[in-house]
């Protein structure tokens, strides 16, 4: 009995030694990598994806409460629904055992049917510059449209000279928390498998000459074409080009070119149509992360183009060939789907999308 009591004991310490042997401890893992994969129907379903060098199994925390678990899994992939919309910070773990890991984050956007998740940053423009009086401002306070400076342009209009895929549609515009939002879908609608909206302010607002600052933020993918842009008055009887149009905000989606907006003055030109265009990038990030100001300052001499208080683009219009821009215009938002300039949406293409205008002010 005492031989094999000591000869426990040996066994014992001999198993304490190897594992306290530095050279017996556990590699953790590396090259953790984890990818969000946002269904584009709403339903606020994300499928994750975590990978790493020598991980046994994962952990994924949805980022939904300070205190949640996490759930657990062997091959990296897990599937989670959220049912409130908003901005989540996801964390996975990749695990060689439950208390030896290591830990990547992924801020995701979650936005369900109905629901629009608004920027929180970016760029502002004053309420007042020197010399000028504010002459007109929408603030789009309140729960809808203000009728009394905006109207609706409904329909296809065969394509409304764009070969565009989308039916305009009031129903695509909505008013809410101080925001005027434009959203473009995918449905099928008269014919036609997108939605969106159209607004303009002919016959109601008009303005010849002016600085303009628009506060928004863009929608994003491939097909997807917004405008805040301007047309003269006169379109009635004096057709395009030779009643003028300022482009003021376009960007064109898909095909990394949504962090470039394009400033452009379109004119006739002794019965020639003529155009003038420049545009801007920004230098990281794409013009829907966040919101940026848009901005012209029109004279009777030139216009120029502003990106967040930012000079791109200038045109002289003193000359005889450019009088389209010296008389009044009015404003038009639209969210464009498809067309000649961006093309058509692919499966890479997400819906719905959103273009959100915070203001529109005008100063003479």
């Amino acid at each position: 009995m005492k031989f094999s009591t000591i000869l426990f004991s040996l066994v014992l310490i001999a198993i304490s030694c190897k594992n306290d042997d530095p050279s017996q401890k556990l590699t953790p893992p590396s090259n953790l990598v984890l990818n969000a994969t946002i269904s584009s129907d709403g339903t606020g379903k994300v499928t994750f994806t975590a990978t790493a060098d020598k991980a046994n199994f994962y952990t994924i925390f949805f980022g939904e409460s300070p205190a949640e678990t996490g759930e657990k899994t062997t091959d990296g992939s897990v599937t989670h629904t959220y049912a409130t919309a908003g901005t989540y910070t996801v964390r996975a773990q990749a695990h060689v055992t439950q208390s030896e890991f290591i830990t990547e984050t992924k801020t995701i956007s979650i936005a369900l049917s109905g629901d629009v998740i608004i920027p929180t940053t970016g760029a502002t423009s004053p309420l007042t510059y020197a010399g000028k009086t504010l002459a007109w401002q929408d603030e789009f306070d309140g729960t809808s449209l203000n009728l009394s400076n905006w109207k609706y342009e409904l329909g296809n209009n065969n394509g409304w000279g764009n070969n565009e895929t989308q039916y305009y549609r009031q129903e695509n515009t909505q008013v809410k928390n101080g925001y005027l939002i434009i959203t473009a879908k995918k449905e099928t609608y008269n014919g036609y498998n997108y939605t969106s909206s159209r607004l303009a302010t002919s016959g109601l607002k008009s303005f010849k000459y002016g600085r303009v600052d628009i506060r928004a933020t863009n929608p994003k993918g491939q097909g997807i074409w917004p405008a805040l842009w301007m047309l003269g008055s006169n379109i009635q009887t004096t057709p395009w080009p030779a009643c003028g149009e300022i482009d003021i905000m376009e960007m064109i989606g898909g095909q990394g070119r949504e962090k470039t907006v394009f400033g452009t003055a379109h004119w006739d030109n002794n019965g020639t149509y003529a155009s003038f265009s420049a545009n801007k990038s920004l230098a990281s990030g794409i013009l829907s992360d966040e919101f940026h100001v848009y901005s012209i300052a029109w004279t009777s001499n030139s216009i120029i183009w502003y990106l967040d208080n930012v000079q791109y683009h200038s045109i002289d219009i003193t000359p005889t060939a450019l009088s389209e821009f010296q008389k009044e215009f009015f404003f038009i938002f639209n969210v464009a789907v498809g067309g000649t300039l961006p093309g058509n949406p692919d499966v890479t293409t997400v819906f719905p999308q959103n273009l959100i205008v915070d203001y529109i002010r005008v100063f003479q």
